[in-house]
């Protein structure tokens, strides 16, 4: 059985203790997270800064139940997702977490508004997909397919597609990792009104150190831990960044 976790405040959504995830290959064993201790709380935008290869991936893979720690447990609303079978997972996943990737992983051959309704079919409570496309200001580009639509329209269709089940958590890797600074700033700026609007407690993985001004709390990661922790006095505008 896993240690109990330390008690944690009320409005605390998330927390894992000790994380640790070893990859084996062959007989070479390479410990992507060595002993993450991490609580995410509710509404919190959270940016989490590192080189490639310091853990930042693995922990969100770890956090939206995509997979299972080596040692350490995770728990949400206090409940295990540690050995948690796979329909308790599937179910945490459909039903919580929304994911946005560096790459959109749009279908190419349906509307941004049936790209969104692939989620809104089958969650509990979704908005509808013209709801969350217009959360996005994307609301003039339903019928538009992927391939008429920017990259930065094309996250923003990602985006919400994601938010659209009304998850409570969005965990969101490298999301303006392939676009320009005024694409990205749009695309932050969507995140940013999820994040405000509807409570959604929020991760950011980014290597770019100047978002880090947008987040409530900033994580610094190296070699697999967190090496640093601060919070931000106030919240720059994603306008106000210069990159």
């Amino acid at each position: 059985m896993p240690t109990p976790s330390p008690a944690s405040s009320p409005s605390t959504v998330l927390v894992a203790r000790h994380l640790t995830r070893i990859f084996r290959m062959g007989t070479v064993e390479v410990a992507a997270l060595r002993g993450v201790d991490l609580d995410l709380a509710a509404g919190e935008l959270v940016v989490l800064l590192g080189p490639s290869g310091s853990g930042k991936s693995t922990l969100l893979n770890l956090l939206g139940g995509l997979d299972a720690p080596t040692e350490g447990e995770i728990r949400f609303h206090g409940e295990p997702l540690t050995g948690a079978g796979e329909r308790a997972l599937d179910r945490y996943r459909r039903e919580h977490v929304g994911f946005v990737f560096q790459f959109y992983n749009l279908i190419p051959s349906l509307t941004a508004r049936e790209n969104v309704a692939l989620v809104t079919e089958i969650a509990r409570d979704p908005m509808t997909p013209e709801e969350a496309l217009e959360m996005v200001h994307l609301g003039a580009r339903l019928d538009h397919f992927p391939a008429q639509l920017s990259g930065g329209e094309q996250q923003r269709v990602a985006i919400a597609r994601a938010i659209a089940k009304r998850p409570e958590l969005l965990l969101c890797d490298e999301p303006t990792g392939a676009l320009d600074r005024d694409t990205g700033i749009v695309v932050l700026e969507a995140i940013l009104r999820v994040n405000r609007e509807l409570g959604t407690t929020t991760a950011l993985i980014t290597h770019n150190a100047v978002i880090a001004d947008v987040a409530d709390r900033v994580l610094h990661f190296a070699d697999g831990q967190i090496v640093d922790s601060r919070t931000n006095a106030a919240r720059c505008s994603p306008a106000e960044l210069v990159w």
